[in-house]
């Protein structure tokens, strides 16, 4: 019977590695759309004022690496992914981007960053980042059927000089998931 879910636990296992790519394919495919859309939308004629919301600068940020703060177990170090800070003014960007978390799991940001004047000195700048985020097990401050969507806060410190500069982001503890405290690695080049 076609669509009928196996009864053995090997056929299972199968049977979940499938739904499982399949749904990371899906993420994959919506992901890719709304990127084309907005790319579009950007390069469309729209009004100068509406298409230059990154007047302050466009970074594109490479996450790299992360160290655990005293862990209880073992966690991935290196953590591949891509994002983006589109600086709408001198203080505030909004900022997206994905990469493979320290669970070795799929993990997709949005939100926004407030970097003040007053904690800038020189190529060093202090800032905080908050938004969501997922591929964690949140508990019960989840969202969705695994309660992997959750809120994100954490205070970073951005290092520039000139169109190149090094993201440090300190991130809290996820005690569902036993994460300790983590502090992320970001490069990135601005546009």
């Amino acid at each position: 019977m076609a669509g009928a879910r196996p009864a053995n636990g090997a056929d299972m296992h199968r049977w979940k590695v499938v739904a499982r790519r399949y749904a990371r394919k899906s993420i994959a495919r919506v992901v890719l759309s709304m990127a084309t859309i907005a790319a579009g939308v950007l390069s469309s004629s729209v009004p100068a004022y509406a298409a230059n919301w990154c007047g302050s600068g466009l970074w594109i940020d490479a996450m790299i690496a992360s160290h655990h703060i005293h862990p209880e177990q073992s966690f991935e170090d290196a953590n591949p992914g891509l994002g983006v800070e589109c600086w709408l003014n001198g203080q505030w960007a909004l900022t997206a981007g994905g990469f493979r978390n320290s669970l070795a799991r799929p993990s997709w940001y949005g939100g926004g960053v407030w970097a003040p004047e007053f904690a800038h000195w020189g190529f060093v700048r202090l800032a905080v980042m908050g938004g969501i985020i997922s591929g964690y097990n949140y508990g019960r401050w989840g969202i969705g059927h695994d309660h992997s969507i959750g809120p994100v806060a954490a205070p970073l410190v951005m290092v520039t000089y000139k169109r190149v500069g090094m993201n440090f982001i300190l991130v809290p503890p996820i005690p569902s998931d036993n994460l300790p405290f983590t502090i992320g690695f970001q490069l990135k080049v601005g546009f």
